[in-house]
C-alpha cells in the first residue's frame, strides 16, 4: 500500500494532475488492493477485471480507465525495479466505446430560462435584488459560453478582461483557456455583478449568500431553481447548457476543432490535444455562430 503513495507523488510531480485525478488514481489502486486481499493466494489480472464485470457490474469504460491505472501503476514498480515485470506483460485487452449522444435542450427552453429574468427589479428587496443579479449573469454565462460549472465557481474578479471582454478559464488539468462574451446581454449581466462584487468585498465572482465561493451543488441548486420557473418539461442539468451550446455552434457551421478549443476539451479516444486556436478567431468564432446571440 505505500507503494500507492509514492506512485502518487509521482504523479503529482511529473504530470501536473488535479487533486480529483490524484484522488481517482488512489481509489482505483485501493480497490485492487482490497480485492487481493481476500484472496487466499495472488490472483491475476483477468480475475480482477472478471471481478469488475461480472460482480460490480461496471461498465466498460470505468474497467478501461480501471486497467490504463493498473499499468501505468506497475510500469512505474518496473521502472523503479520494486518488481521484476508487470502482470500486464504481453495482455491486450479490447473494450467496447459506447458512444452517447449529448443531450441537449431545445432553443424554446433556453429561451424560457432567458425569460425568467426579464423582471422589474426596482420592486426586489436588496437581498433578492443582489441573488437576481448573480443568477442572472451565472445562468447567461453557462448558457453563452458553455463552460463547466465547476469553471464557473472558480472563476475570479482577476479572471476578468474587461478591455476584451474575455475571462480566463480553469479548466480540467489546470489548463487555461481564454473565453470571450460575444453576447452583449451576457456581457451587461457580467458588468452588473462584477460592480456588485466589488462593492461587497472578495476576490470569487460567484458566491452563496454566506459571502463564500458558490459550490457547484450551489450552481446545480440554482440551475433547478430556474428550471422549475421556466416550466421546463425535460428533465436536465447545468451540463445540458454546455451540450446545448456545442451544438449548436457545430449546428451554425463553426469548425469542430474551434468548438474543441472552446470548450476546452481533449480527445479521450485519441489522447490528442486539439489545434490551438487563437483568441481572434475565437471571437470570430463566437460572433458568427454562438446562438445566445440572436435570443
Amino acid at each position: 500500500m505505500n507503494n500507492i503513495e509514492t506512485f502518487i507523488k509521482y504523479l503529482q510531480s511529473t504530470k501536473n494532475l488535479s487533486i480529483k485525478s490524484l484522488n481517482a488514481y488512489r481509489g482505483d489502486l485501493r480497490q485492487y488492493y482490497a480485492f487481493e486481499e481476500t484472496k487466499a493466494q495472488p490472483s491475476d489480472i483477468c480475475s480482477y477485471i472478471s471481478y469488475l464485470k461480472n460482480e460490480l457490474q461496471l461498465k466498460d469504460s470505468s474497467i478501461r480507465r480501471k486497467i490504463i491505472t493498473l499499468k501505468n501503476y506497475y510500469n512505474f514498480l518496473v521502472e523503479r525495479e520494486m518488481i521484476e515485470r508487470s502482470p500486464f506483460y504481453n495482455m491486450k485487452f479490447k473494450f467496447k466505446q459506447e458512444k452517447r449522444l449529448p443531450k441537449t435542450l431545445a432553443k424554446s427552453d433556453v429561451v424560457k430560462i432567458l425569460d425568467c429574468f426579464n423582471v422589474d427589479t426596482t420592486r426586489l428587496s436588496d437581498f433578492a435584488r443582489q441573488s437576481y443579479v448573480r443568477d442572472a449573469a451565472l445562468m447567461d454565462l453557462l448558457i453563452s459560453t458553455g463552460i463547466r460549472i465547476g469553471e464557473a465557481a472558480a472563476l475570479t474578479l482577476e479572471d476578468i478582461i474587461a478591455s476584451e471582454r474575455t475571462l480566463l478559464i480553469h479548466g480540467k488539468g489546470r489548463k487555461q483557456r481564454l473565453i470571450y462574451i460575444s453576447s452583449p446581454i451576457t456581457w451587461n449581466r457580467l458588468t452588473a455583478l462584477i460592480k456588485q462584487r466589488k462593492k461587497s468585498g472578495g476576490n470569487y465572482l460567484f458566491i452563496n449568500r454566506y459571502g463564500n465561493p458558490i459550490s457547484i451543488h450551489g450552481i446545480e441548486d440554482i440551475y433547478t431553481k430556474y428550471v422549475k420557473k421556466a416550466k421546463l418539461e425535460v428533465k436536465s442539468t447545468p451540463h445540458y447548457l454546455r451540450h446545448t451550446f456545442a451544438t449548436n455552434l457545430l449546428s451554425n457551421g463553426a469548425d469542430l476543432r474551434s468548438v474543441q478549443e472552446i470548450l476546452g476539451h481533449a480527445s479521450v479516444a485519441t489522447t490528442q490535444i486539439y489545434t490551438e486556436v487563437s483568441t481572434n478567431r475565437k471571437k470570430q468564432v463566437l460572433k458568427k455562430y454562438n446562438y445566445r446571440n440572436n435570443l
